[in-house]
């Protein structure tokens, strides 16, 4: 239409000969078919409209294309699994064995670095600024890309643009904290996007998955990494897999699944891997098994031949003790089994079975009933065949030895870290061999055989020593050997988590047996491992399948929940709460300079939970005794009295052990609510007696206190149907000091004063303490019960409270009833 306007427009000769010399040319063309061109959109102009226009694929070849039509809205778009049918401008679901992630892009195959990506090196450190740092670069190793492990800053930048808003998600993998590795997005004026934080978390275990939203615009991606590792150190590189772009635009076509990987539905978003032992083609929609005499990896395209089986393809181990204290040696082909025992020349597995005599327990642990090994008592120790108690005054030396492998200790596990770094079916690295742990046969030659041990911590150190003040906590020492035909590496490294560590030490190449110790000063470095890498070069073939590392012993000391092979005299800082020291039986103290235990005096009794020196032995009052557990004094409610006059006097207050109650007249608050005192007493009595007792019943979680003399505050209330209720009680004297008719007694007094004589008898005064503080009675309360007999009155069971001195007190009828006393005896 628009060259008919155009020829139409000009009247002049030449125009109308140009004209029928096009109309001749188009004449001379064939009519458009469908396969002869495409459709594309236009851009879009200010109000987010386009327009649909046809594209010959090859210009000449053919006449009449389509008109352009109106096409679909800037922001139109199709979903996942799904791509723009540009006849029908309609989302159409993708077929099987095809994928499309609907407005995204996704880079999930790196052969080479895909089309967009650019990568570089740059020396951080301007002091070496001649440094070379071109080759240190994000590296494609196929299903993933690694960055660099030297002290170069290597950056890996993609960058899009979105007619949308979307998002960015890639997965990664950054087991090493000597690497610090970032991403940030920055816009095309340079700008970094907000974002929590640019630094990538270190990987606990596996592939992290990150995800970041991105506007609509010119986003460049950024991935950014620098070692900080010591010279020497291995380092372990950032890996980085299946990034994906969404709010690109739309896409009219599905992609193909890649050999190796398969979609078996239709409106699939991704392709799935193929197992081990299965391949596919290029856009399958099934994988296909390999023949019987083949395998593959997987997510593998191709199938390879069986190789022959050699003693590389096999490992041994032991099974648990049986109830007869035998094991079994057994014999497993190394998982995934790749090799074929029925190929020419191959070895075949040999038999399993033959019965050994177990190794004994490791020690600080015995053999059960059931002939396993289990853990002796905090408070005891073993040889690793029976358990023995501690003696008093000395503690267990707490921690793991492991000499004997008959199984593998639950606090130990195996793993291999390959270059696919968790992609492999093999979960044993180590096995137990009676005598010592050692690297299987290796799937490939530079995998790293892991071993890890983890403990929960560490004790606060018993013992005052040199090591102790320079901050040891703990100390781990191991034997071993390597036996290699190659520069292969045996690494020790130590840190908070198995993925957490850094290389402590690391030997190369063979080495003898011998003994290595690593002193530990942080509670965080809990978690230490050992790994083989055989080699550096990788090869598809298991040449160095032969190398192997020993360990024959491993110890570490002073751990939380570890066992005891020995005990050692307690050491005086270590006596205390939190102490594993065997106490000394009671009644007795240890002996500052030789840990042992001795009996304390006679009638002395022991308040700390391990006394030490004889000084922590305190002797009884007069007229009490010490009890049975040696930890408190009692009375027994007797006591004879020598007068002045050279008269000997028996007092018998047993019939005041029963608790006995009294109460004040009554006291008034500032604004006139009624209240008592309570005092509730147990004058004396046996160990066993029933104590005098204060309660809290205000509230529904009810309190009380216990002892000797207690108080508390009723007041008169309806709460609960109650007539009185309770509160603050606290304890007077929870220990008796001892019992005198002196009026001052260690520290405490009963001033005469208080208490003018009446006759030429002594009063006999109970002294009391309570170990409660305030921040009035900072060295807790003190009390005085005061006796005095009156001859005079011939009454029996007569007991009354003073009248004048102490008229603040007052005993009901009720409760003087209840007192017993002897024939014409008054007590005050």
């Amino acid at each position: 239409m628009q060259r008919r306007l155009t020829a139409s427009r000009f009247r002049g000769p030449g125009a109308v000969l140009l004209w029928l010399f096009l109309t001749q040319a188009s004449a001379d063309l064939p009519i458009c078919k469908e396969s002869d061109y495409h459709f594309e959109y236009t851009e879009c102009d200010r109000l987010g409209a386009r327009w649909r226009v046809a594209i010959p694929n090859k210009p000449d070849t053919c006449t009449a294309l389509p008109d352009p039509v109106e096409g679909t809205p800037c922001t139109f778009s199709c979903g996942e699994g799904e791509f723009l049918n540009m006849q029908s401008q309609k989302c159409q679901e993708c077929s099987a064995g095809t994928y499309s992630l609907g407005t995204g892009v996704a880079f999930d195959e790196w052969d080479s670095l895909p089309t967009g990506f650019i990568t570089q090196g740059v020396m951080t450190n301007e002091g070496k600024a001649l440094t070379d740092c071109s080759n240190s670069t994000w590296t494609p190793k196929g299903d993933y890309v690694a960055s660099n492990t030297d002290e170069c800053t290597a950056t890996l930048s993609y960058a899009v643009s979105l007619k949308k808003p979307g998002t960015v998600t890639f997965e990664y993998f950054h087991p090493d904290s000597n690497i610090y590795f970032e991403f940030f997005v920055q816009n095309d004026q340079c700008q970094s996007t907000e974002s929590e934080s640019r630094w990538m978390k270190v990987s606990e275990k596996d592939w992290n998955q990150y995800r970041v939203d991105l506007t609509s615009g010119n986003n460049v991606l950024y991935w950014r990494t620098t070692s900080y590792a010591l010279q020497g150190s291995a380092v372990k590189p950032v890996l980085l897999r299946n990034i994906q772009v969404s709010g690109v635009a739309y896409t009219s076509e599905c992609f193909h699944c890649k050999p190796g990987t398969h979609s078996a539905k239709a409106g699939s978003a991704r392709c799935t891997p193929c197992p081990a032992d299965t391949y596919s083609n290029k856009g399958a929609t099934v994988c296909h098994e390999c023949e019987k005499d083949k395998y593959s990896e997987p997510g593998s395209g191709s199938c390879k031949q069986r190789p022959a089986c050699t003693t590389r393809d096999y490992f041994y181990t032991h099974t648990p003790c049986d109830s007869e204290g035998k094991t079994q040696l057994m014999y497993k082909w190394i998982e995934p089994k790749i090799c074929s025992d029925t190929a020419e020349g191959a070895v075949k597995l040999p038999a399993s079975g033959e019965k050994q005599t177990c190794p004994p327990c490791n020690p600080g642990f015995f053999v059960s009933n059931s002939s396993t090994c289990e853990p002796c008592g905090s408070d005891s120790y073993s040889n690793g065949t029976v358990c023995v108690k501690c003696p008093a005054g000395t503690q267990p030396l707490i921690g793991f030895e492991y000499k004997w492998w008959n199984t593998m200790p639950t606090n130990m596990r195996s793993s291999v870290f390959g270059q696919e770094y968790g992609g492999s079916n093999r979960s044993t690295a180590w096995e137990v061999a009676g005598e010592y742990v050692y690297t299987t046969p290796g799937y490939r030659d530079t995998d790293y055989l892991m071993l890890t041990l983890t403990v929960p911590g560490y004790r606060v150190p018993q013992f005052r020593n040199k090591d102790s003040e320079r901050g040891e906590l703990s100390r781990i020492t191991f034997v071993f050997e390597t036996m290699c035909t190659t520069d292969c590496k045996f690494y020790f490294l130590a840190g908070y988590s198995e993925w957490n560590n850094y290389v402590v030490e690391h030997w190369t190449g063979s080495s003898r047996k011998q003994s290595y110790s690593y002193v530990i000063q942080s509670n965080r470095t809990v978690s230490f491992s050992w790994a083989l890498q055989r080699t550096e070069e990788f090869s598809p073939n298991k040449t160095y399948n032969s190398d192997f590392a020993k360990i024959y012993s491993v110890h570490i000391t002073n751990v939380i929940g570890g066992v005891a092979s020995q005990c050692r005299r307690c050491a005086l800082t270590s006596v205390g709460t939190d102490s594993a020291c065997v106490l000394c039986p009671p009644g007795h103290f240890m002996v500052s300079e030789t840990g042992a235990c001795k009996s304390c005096p006679p009638n002395t009794i022991t308040k700390a939970s391990q006394p030490v020196g004889e000084d922590a032995c305190v002797r009884c009052g007069p007229n009490t005794r010490r009890n049975k557990a040696h930890t408190a004094c009692v009375s027994d409610c007797k006591l004879d009295v020598q007068t002045t006059e050279g008269a000997r006097l028996h007092y018998d207050f047993s019939p005041l052990s029963n608790v006995t109650d009294f109460y004040s007249s009554p006291r008034f608050t500032s604004k006139g609510l009624r209240y008592f005192h309570r005092f509730s007493l147990g004058l004396c009595g046996a160990e066993n007696k029933v104590p005098a007792s204060c309660v809290d019943n205000v509230t529904e979680n009810e309190r009380s206190v216990k002892g000797y003399i207690c108080q508390s505050t009723l007041v008169p209330s309806d709460i609960r149907s109650q007539k009185m209720v309770s509160g603050q009680p606290f304890l007077i004297g929870d220990s008796i000091v001892g019992v005198s008719t002196e009026t001052t007694l260690v520290g405490i007094s009963s001033p005469t004063w208080l208490f003018p004589p009446s006759s030429k008898l002594p009063d006999v005064i109970f002294y009391y303490r309570s170990s409660d503080t305030t921040q009035t009675c900072k060295q807790g309360r003190s009390a005085t019960i005061r006796l005095r007999c009156n001859p005079a009155i011939a009454a029996k069971n007569y007991i009354h409270l003073p009248r004048a001195s102490m008229h603040v007190l007052s005993a009901p009828k009720t409760t003087t009833k209840k007192l017993l006393a002897l024939a014409s005896r008054e007590y005050r």
